[in-house]
Formats: structure tokens, sequence, C-alpha cells
């Protein structure tokens, strides 16, 4: 399995902006809707430009501009993290351990039910 893509602050920043935007944005639209302080347009497009390396964001001619769309769901690449987190470590069942133990009671719920209805289909 391949290791997990990582991103950066300002590129988890502009991936978040992407990801609730699913039609996609210009490099100025992005800006527009970063929070924080202000950054100039080269700054974004360059961030935008290494996540299309990364393989997190893809781009269509718009113009003279490109429009971004996130390459995937925020979901898809969570869940990868996670799995990449479990491939990295020689103790798999305690890392789960602690991971359900620091997880909320309705998060703790949830799993049952999807684990419950993943045996279902297995059988």
């Amino acid at each position: 399995m391949a290791k997990q893509v990582r991103v950066g602050e300002l590129e988890g920043a502009v991936m978040n902006v992407l990801w609730r935007t699913p039609e996609g944005m210009t490099a100025r639209e992005v800006l527009t809707a970063l929070p924080g302080p202000e950054l100039a347009v080269t700054t974004v497009l360059t961030v935008l430009d290494r996540l299309q390396r990364k393989g997190m964001v893809e781009r269509k001619r718009e113009g003279r501009a490109h429009r971004y769309t996130a390459a995937r769901s925020r979901e898809d690449f969570l869940s990868a993290l996670m799995s990449d987190a479990l491939d990295s470590t020689d103790d798999r069942s305690a890392v789960l351990a602690r991971f359900v133990g620091s997880m909320r009671p309705d998060d703790t719920d949830v799993l049952r039910h999807l684990l419950r209805k993943r045996r279902g289909s297995a059988g």
C-alpha cells in the first residue's frame, strides 16, 4: 500500500475550502474563502500546484484561470490517514485499543453499528 500524502497547515486550509465547494474554485476564490491573514494569490497558486502534484486536487482550464476541485473526499483522505497510521506500527491492537478508548460514546455506537453491518455482509 502506498504511503498516505501528508499536507501542511496551509495546504489543509485550502483543502477544507475545496471540500466545502464541490463545484470547485479559482485560486482567487480560494484566497477569498481562506480564513486568517491575507495571502498573495501567488501563494495560493503555489499551494494549489503542490496539492495537484500530490494528487489532492484536479484543475481544469476556465477562461484565463483554472478551476480547482478536490480529487477525493475528506472522508477518503482521513480514512487513508488512519490506515497509514495503523500500517506504521508493529502493534495495531494497542493503537486500535487506544483509539477506541478515546472515542466519544456516540462514535462508539456508530463503530459498533458499522462492525455489525460488516459482519452481516461478510457472511
